[in-house]
C-alpha cells in the first residue's frame, strides 16, 4: 500500500506551477460549474468563486433559470448560463454542452444539483469526458450510476463519509487506518482520484507512491458551503495540475484560507469567509516566469 504523507509548506510550495508571464486569456485555465436547484442557489456560486480564486481564467456556471438572477446579483466575474429546468434532465444535457461560449478544460458537477434521473447525470459525464474535459464530482454527482462511466479517467471524485457510503455502496470506516486503506484500493480498483473528506482529509489516486493526509484546520470548517468551495478551488487547479496534485493544493489552501479567516471571525465563519482570504493564503505561493525560462 502507498505510504502516507503529511502535507507541509514546503510540499505545497514544491508542486506549485509558474504562470507565464505572456500568458493571454484562457491560458490558464477555463472551468465550467454545473450545479444548483430551486432550494440551493448559493452552492454553485461558492464553487464558482472558489474557482476564479484559484487562478483560473474563465468560469461559466449552468445553473436553474431558477437560480440566474441569483448569480449574475451576486458577482459580474461569473458568466452565468440559464439551464431551462430545475432537475438535470437528458434533454438539458445537450443544450448545456451546445450553449458553451468555449470548451472549458475542467468541469464540476454535483453542488447543489438535482438530478431527475441518474442517465441523465451519466450522459453529461460522457459527453463531458468525450469531449476530453477534466471532470470533478462532489455533493448530488456522487451516486453508483457513475462509476462504471469514470473508471480508468482519473476524474476526481470529492465525497464525505456520508457520500462515499453512497458512491460506493461502503462505510469507509471512522479509524484514520482503515479509512486509508479503504480510500487507497477504491481509487485503484476505479482508476480515479479519491478526496474523503472529514475532520482529516485523505486523498489517493490509487498508483502514487503516497496518500495524502491533511487534517483539518478549524472545526469552524463544519459551515455549509465548505465543500463546495473546496470543489470549485480543486477544479480550477486542476485546469493546470494532476488530479492527485490538484485535490492535494485544494484541500491545503482551502485550509489555510479557513484558518486565516478563523483568525477573523472565529467560529462565526462562514464559506464566503474562507473565499475572502483564498487569496491571501496562495499568494505566498505564486510564481511567475518569462516564456523562454
Amino acid at each position: 500500500m502507498a505510504k502516507r504523507i503529511t502535507v507541509t509548506p514546503k510540499l505545497v510550495k514544491d508542486l506549485i506551477v509558474p504562470r507565464i508571464a505572456t500568458s493571454r486569456k484562457g491560458d490558464n485555465g477555463i472551468v465550467l460549474v454545473v450545479g444548483g436547484s430551486r432550494i440551493y442557489h448559493g452552492a454553485p456560486i461558492l464553487a464558482s468563486i472558489a474557482a476564479l480564486r484559484s487562478g483560473t481564467d474563465l468560469v461559466f456556471t449552468a445553473v436553474p433559470k431558477s437560480n440566474i438572477i441569483a448569480v449574475r446579483a451576486y458577482s459580474p466575474d461569473i458568466i452565468a448560463l440559464p439551464l431551462p429546468d430545475d432537475k438535470l434532465t437528458s434533454g438539458l444535457v445537450n443544450r448545456l454542452m451546445a450553449m458553451l461560449p468555449k470548451k472549458p478544460h475542467t468541469a464540476a458537477i454535483g453542488m447543489g444539483m438535482s438530478i431527475a434521473k441518474p442517465e441523465a447525470l451519466v450522459s453529461l459525464i460522457r459527453q463531458l469526458r468525450n469531449a476530453e474535459i477534466k471532470l470533478l464530482l462532489d455533493a448530488s454527482a456522487l451516486i453508483p450510476e457513475i462509476l462504471r462511466e469514470i473508471a480508468g479517467t482519473g476524474t476526481i471524485v470529492t465525497p464525505h463519509a456520508g457520500e462515499y457510503k453512497r458512491l460506493f455502496e461502503k462505510h469507509p470506516g471512522t479509524n484514520e487506518d482503515v479509512q486509508t486503506s479503504t480510500v487507497q484500493t477504491a481509487a485503484k480498483d476505479y482508476g480515479i482520484t479519491i478526496v474523503l473528506k472529514g475532520s482529516v482529509n485523505i486523498i489517493s489516486d490509487g498508483v502514487s507512491e503516497h496518500t495524502a493526509v491533511i487534517k483539518r484546520s478549524t472545526p469552524a470548517m463544519t459551515v455549509g458551503g465548505m465543500g463546495d468551495v473546496l470543489s470549485g478551488l480543486t477544479v480550477g487547479l486542476l485546469t493546470k495540475y494532476s488530479s492527485f496534485n490538484a485535490s492535494i493544493l485544494g484541500v491545503f489552501l482551502n485550509g489555510l484560507a479557513a484558518s486565516l479567516a478563523y483568525e477573523r471571525v472565529g467560529l462565526h465563519m462562514v464559506a464566503t469567509d474562507v473565499i475572502e482570504d483564498l487569496s491571501n493564503a496562495m499568494k505566498p505561493f505564486d510564481l511567475i516566469k518569462d516564456q523562454d525560462e
